[in-house]
């Protein structure tokens, strides 16, 4: 009983040992998770952000650009106002294209990365009482308005600057109510118009989008005046469309001038239709805005959710894209991760990431180690490895691999570069997410030298000895010699010039030599490259 238990037990250490010489040598590159993402040298598409694991993670940049649908009469470069509500605190929102102030109330305050529509930030707005002035009567010093938000013109080249004869226009913001009650005002434009050539009398100049049955509904009140400023319509226009909770949407509305069509679009599609004609319909003299005095922009009196990237354009805007992330979905790649010389292959690819979505205003974080990153809503991650022997030359194709499957063989190379694509949800709101990615190679470390080299010399000859290198890789012995110690130049032996190759034997006659010379020897193991030297020996022929 007691052989059994020791040959069990023997078994055992055998096996353990056995796949222990698996992982003896192996070398591993990390990258992101606390080794950051510093080597993920191109990226299309993707964004760093905080906040979803411990370190930063890659997603899918959210979209941004507009894209051209029927109907944008012409392209946007130059929006007249962005807030995009990215810098973090209401003190610092600013319009980036600088015509406008922007006044933030202490109530007003910002959220952050998954929270927002499109960006890092966006503002968040509590229910705050109306405080409207009477903008009519007489000419106002300056705007008495206030709100969570107020934007006043600063330069005379702003959109809404007094005075101004505006042709197109757009405005559009991406909106997060957390109710919708009925009266809760989104945005307001309050002026003052003169009456007169002498300004003494003045009316209320007004644009109104407010909240109404779960929709929303825009008013232009004395906006939209005649050719000859004698006269002035009232436009309204409603949403179709439910605006839903706790849900983003894009709201859109827009003028053209030369046909008088005045356009409310949610989501990038067209809601209602209006024309600012003195008959309501096409064909009519078209009547175009002029700004009044003391102007200003209210966002969110009375409002109580979410707001980003809110735009004002001096165009017919084109309709942007209004899924959360470009169903083209993005890429990154390594920079070229060098190996060593030789390299016996990358065992296997690991990685740690999920997917993030907001719905209901929570976040779903969906996490998972290695196999295949596809999830029930159609986002997924795809992984990708090619190899080279040359740095700015990749021969190879790019090969696909599933992370944590081990791979040994089918990559070889002293070169290696990664890829990943990522793909968004069929409908665009969710993206996939990198956390880690590490690989597994088996570096060809060069081979430990051979042991207990002797030299013994006879005429004209010296014979060698050694034992062999403890590497089983060993594919054979270089010898050295020469004739001053560490300077192993010699050309005297028969078998040709230092160093010699003797194959995998572990004994050599080196005839040819010069007797009374003194020569020194040393002996190194090979694989693909040479290891270190044995130690040094030396012998001097003797007749």
């Amino acid at each position: 009983m007691k052989r059994n238990v020791c040959l069990i037990s023997l078994l055992y250490l055998f096996c353990a040992g056995s796949a222990s010489l698996y992982s003896v040598g192996e070398k591993t590159i990390q990258f992101g998770a606390d080794a950051l993402w510093k080597m993920a040298d191109y990226r299309a598409g993707i964004t760093e952000v905080s906040l979803i694991r411990s370190a930063p993670v890659l997603v899918l940049s959210p979209s941004r650009g507009a894209s051209s649908v029927s109907g944008a009469s012409r392209s946007d470069s130059t929006p007249d106002l962005t807030l995009s509500f990215d810098e973090g605190r209401p003190a610092l929102f600013r319009d980036s294209a600088g015509h406008y102030r922007v006044i933030a109330s202490p109530l007003l305050a910002s959220v952050a990365d998954h929270n927002a529509r499109v960006g890092p930030g966006a503002a968040f707005f509590t229910d705050v009482l109306p405080e409207l002035s009477n903008a009519g009567g007489a000419k106002p010093e300056k705007s008495t308005s206030s709100g969570p938000l107020v934007i006043e013109a600063q330069s005379r080249a702003a959109l809404f600057a007094p005075h101004n004869h505006i042709y197109d226009f757009s405005i559009e913001f991406w909106l997060n109510p957390l109710n919708m009650e009925n009266g809760e005002q989104i945005l307001q434009w309050v002026a003052a118009r003169p009456l007169n050539d002498n300004k003494t009398s003045y009316a209320s100049q007004r644009i109104l989008c407010v909240s109404s049955k779960n929709r929303l509904q825009w008013s232009f009140t004395n906006f939209f005046t005649s050719p000859d400023d004698k006269k002035s319509i009232e436009i309204n226009i409603g949403g179709v469309s439910a605006v839903v909770p706790k849900t983003w949407s894009h709201h859109l509305i827009r003028f053209d001038s030369f046909t008088g069509m005045v356009e409310y679009l949610v989501n990038g599609k067209t809601e209602t239709i209006e024309y600012a004609v003195a008959d309501g319909h096409e064909g009519g003299e078209v009547y175009t805005p002029i700004t009044g005095e003391g102007g200003c922009f209210i966002l969110g009196n009375g409002f109580s959710g979410l707001m980003d990237e809110f735009r004002i354009h001096g165009v017919n805007a084109p309709v942007p894209a209004v899924r959360k992330y470009p169903l083209q979905g993005g890429r990154i790649e390594t920079r070229a991760l060098d190996l060593g010389a030789g390299s016996n292959g990358v065992l296997k690819l690991e990685a740690s990431g999920g997917r993030i979505a907001v719905r209901d205003a929570r976040l779903s974080n969906e996490f998972m180690r290695n196999g295949r990153f596809r999830f029930s809503d159609d986002s997924e991650m795809q992984f990708f490895i090619r190899s080279s022997d040359n740095p700015y030359r990749w021969d190879g194709p790019w090969r696909a691999v599933t992370p944590g499957a081990e791979f040994a063989g089918i990559v070889q190379g002293r070169y290696v570069q990664l890829a990943v694509d990522f793909y968004p949800s069929a409908n665009g709101e969710s993206s996939p997410y990198l956390e880690e990615l590490c690989i597994t190679y088996l570096p060809d470390e060069p081979p430990l030298p051979p042991s207990q080299l002797t030299a013994v010399a006879l005429d004209g000859a010296v014979q060698l000895r050694w034992k062999s290198s403890p590497d089983q890789n060993t594919r054979g012995y270089l010898v050295y010699y020469g004739t001053a110690s560490d300077d192993y130049f010699g050309e005297d032996a028969v078998l040709g010039v230092s160093p010699i190759d003797v194959g995998k034997q572990n004994t050599i006659y080196i005839d040819g030599l010069k007797n009374g010379t003194l020569y020194y020897f040393r002996v190194a193991a090979y694989t693909n490259h040479a290891g270190e030297f044995s130690r040094e020996v030396r012998a001097r022929p003797l007749q």
